[in-house]
């Protein structure tokens, strides 16, 4: 803890001031007597002189003692009062002040405590008032952003500058699939609110179609849209749709564009099954105009009525064997037909009791057969193509209809597991395990149609297992379908959960009236920047002496918001021991981190994570002496500027004894959770920053060059690692 030098000095000036007095008071004594009287005095007093020394020493303590009382009461509580007051006024700490010190000081925090009152209720009214004055426009807000986070497809809106506004949970998805560090904390983010779209396509191919929507406005085209298709990471394809967000116009103007939004496919399955299908057809053509051509040939040759036995066996030899290969070649293409009916449907999160319901309503439409349903108590989600799937249960009911005149089937669901079986069951004949084989072989018949498709071949879709089983003691057999269960959420999203009751801020409309990153960052005001808040875990305290990175945890503050959803958390495996006093702060086991990716892996990911962002830290010295080692290995570097909350805290509050991340939580009267985990530090070290920056503009620091210039001013930033 910092010591206050103005206490030290309150304490001992006191003591100065009676020695300075004391020795001139002797001095002009001494001055006024003569020689002999001067030698009496030193006579008297020389004996004397201990005793004198100690009352002097002890008065000397008793006014230093009671100056600083005085400091405390009179300098010290008015200035923490004054710092406390300034969070309350800020609206960002506890509604309680200090009472320390005299009994005015006191007094007047309760009259502060009371005024401050006041005016919450006041804001509180005003807030209530522009609450309901501005809810509608709230509720359009809201609709459109679930309609674009339940979409299916990719949905990203940016501003004219390129800076992300909205993304939907697809596009997230996608583009951290397209990552290239997959591995690393679900792959380097690519996507985020304020981020830039140039992170993920060239900037030339975004500039031309912003030109031919421009174009296609300019000329009040019906549908004023330009598509092209770009390279991804990872070798992928994406097909982009661009469309214009068209800003509000006076009556007779033409709308200008704001921004626009990008509808994204992934298409490089799909072309690659085209790709694969014109080969195919391409062959087949190709090989079957030969073949045709040798058959006739040979089938001209055989019209000849001397053609000897040898050479008559050698042409129908021919017609066989290219009849044999014009076979194989059809074969090929509807075997490949058949894969790609196999994934046309998408496998989905489907309730069980819908899937039942669907299935009863198929099968007594297709067969008229009724079918009673038995869903298990405690709902049971499924990840199943429910297409294919309605299709073999109508099927096998068809067929027990149709070879065993069944009356009556049910369809039975309940939980195996981490699966799900789907049993059809019915009373009666019973079938053999032969027929039951042959059924799951053959192509499926429903109605007139008959699919390339097996039952066989939905099973394996799924993942699954299908057999036939029978009771005798009740006459009952069944077909028993093995069905994966739905995940409760995305592996992805389960390490940032969001709060509850909350939708994912995927999505922040006032980045359309913000300007880019773009210009000198040191004179962008702080208000307007994009930050990332990180926080490291180790080994040790010591980064030059061999201690390592154990955790990386961040999150993004855009526009003045915390970004929950945009987190970034990963465990690095250190590749030495770790040791117990540590061990008792952070209690990340060995155990977690044992084929967990290294720090070379990890930091190009949060490299990417942080680009375009400030960075901020409590203590940064501390975690950025651990990058900086780093970086040569991981063949990268930390140019951002770097903000630290120890520093910053320092200089808003200079009278506050301590500047430690708790301490600084309860004076803003923040919940502490996390602590000692990377991301928990961070969020919470996310949440102090944040209440710094208004206090730091009534200081009169607006600019990120202002805040670093005053940060390195004060006591803590001497600090070194």
């Amino acid at each position: 803890m910092k010591r206050d030098p103005r206490r030290l000095l309150a304490t001992l000036l006191p003591g100065g001031v009676l020695a300075a007095w004391t020795g001139l008071a002797l001095a002009l004594v001494a001055a006024t007597l003569a020689e002999a009287e001067r030698a009496v005095l030193g006579e008297l007093l020389a004996p004397r002189a201990a005793l004198l020394l100690l009352l002097g020493l002890v008065l000397a303590g008793g006014l230093g003692h009671a100056a600083r009382l005085l400091y405390r009461d009179r300098v010290e509580a008015p200035a923490r009062l004054l710092e406390a007051a300034q969070v309350l006024l800020a609206g960002q700490g506890p509604s309680e002040l200090p009472a320390r010190g005299s009994a005015e000081n006191r007094g007047l925090a309760r009259a502060i405590e009371a005024l401050a009152a006041q005016r919450a209720q006041l804001q509180r009214d005003v807030e209530a008032r522009v609450g309901e004055a501005s809810q509608r426009i709230e509720q359009e807000r809201s609709r459109l952003a679930a309609l674009m986070s339940e979409l299916m497809q990719s949905v990203v809106v940016c501003s004219l500058d390129g800076r992300v506004i909205l993304y939907n949970q697809r596009a997230r998805l996608q583009f951290r699939a397209l990552s290239q560090a997959p591995e690393v904390a679900g792959g380097a983010e690519l996507i985020g609110l304020g981020r830039s779209i140039y992170a993920v396509f060239d900037r030339p191919l975004i500039d031309h179609a912003l030109e031919r929507v421009q174009q296609r406005m300019a000329q009040d085209a019906a549908s004023p849209a330009a598509q092209f298709v770009t390279t991804a990471g990872a070798g992928h394809l994406l097909r982009v749709l661009m469309t214009p967000v068209r800003a509000p116009a006076a009556q007779g103007e033409r709308p200008a564009m704001s921004g626009y939004v990008l509808l994204l496919d992934d298409i490089t399955r799909e072309l690659e099954q085209e790709s694969a299908r014109d080969r195919l057809l391409l062959g087949l053509t190709e090989r079957s105009r030969s073949a045709l051509a040798n058959m006739q040939a040979a089938l001209d040759m055989l019209d000849y009525p001397d053609l000897d036995a040898a050479l008559r066996d050698r042409f129908l030899a021919v017609v066989r064997d290219e009849t044999a290969a014009m076979s194989r070649r059809i074969q090929d293409l509807v075997a490949s037909s058949t894969d790609a009916l196999k994934t046309r449907w998408p496998m989905e999160d489907m309730l069980g009791s819908d899937l039942l319901a669907a299935a009863a309503r198929r099968i007594e439409a297709a067969h008229g057969l009724p079918c009673a349903t038995v869903a298990p108590p405690v709902p049971l989600w499924l990840r199943v193509d429910s297409f294919s799937l309605l299709q073999a249960l109508v099927y096998l009911a068809g067929r027990l209809f149709e070879e065993f005149g069944l009356r009556h089937v049910e369809l039975r669901l309940g939980p195996a597991g981490p699966r799900a079986h789907l049993d059809l069951v019915w009373s009666g004949q019973v079938m053999n395990s032969e027929t039951a084989m042959g059924w799951e072989m053959d192509p499926m018949k429903v109605g007139d149609e008959t699919l390339p498709l097996s039952v066989r071949d939905v099973v394996e879709r799924h993942g699954g297992a299908f057999w036939f089983e029978r009771e005798r003691a009740s006459h009952q057999a069944w077909f028993r379908f093995l069905l994966p269960q739905a995940s409760p959420q995305e592996p992805a999203e389960a390490a940032l959960p969001a709060p509850a009751g909350s939708r994912p801020e995927y999505y922040d409309f006032d980045l359309f009236q913000r300007a880019g990153q773009a210009g000198e960052l040191a004179e962008r005001r702080l208000s307007e920047l994009a930050y990332t808040v990180f926080d490291t875990e180790t080994t040790g305290l010591d980064p030059s002496g061999g201690d390592e990175i154990i955790q990386v945890g961040a999150v993004r503050i855009v526009n003045g918001r915390l970004l929950r959803q945009e987190g970034f958390e990963q465990l690095v495996d250190p590749r030495r021991d770790i040791p117990a006093a540590s061990l008792s702060v952070h209690g990340i086991v060995p155990e977690l981190l044992r084929g967990r990716p290294t720090i070379e892996q990890v930091l190009p990911a949060f490299h990417a994570f942080a680009r375009d962002t400030v960075l901020v830290a409590h203590n940064a010295a501390f975690d950025m002496r651990f990058l900086r080692l780093k970086e040569q290995a991981a063949g990268l570097h930390f140019d951002q500027p770097v903000l630290d909350t120890l520093l910053l805290s320092a200089l808003v509050h200079p009278s506050q004894e301590s500047h430690q991340l708790e301490a600084i939580a309860e004076r803003f009267g923040i919940g502490v959770e996390g602590r000692h985990r990377a991301l928990g530090d961070a969020l919470l070290t996310a949440e102090v920053f944040l209440r710094l920056l208004p206090l730091l503009a009534d200081q009169g620091i607006q600019t990120l060059g202002q805040a670093l210039e005053a940060a390195q001013r004060t006591y803590y930033a001497r600090l070194r690692y």
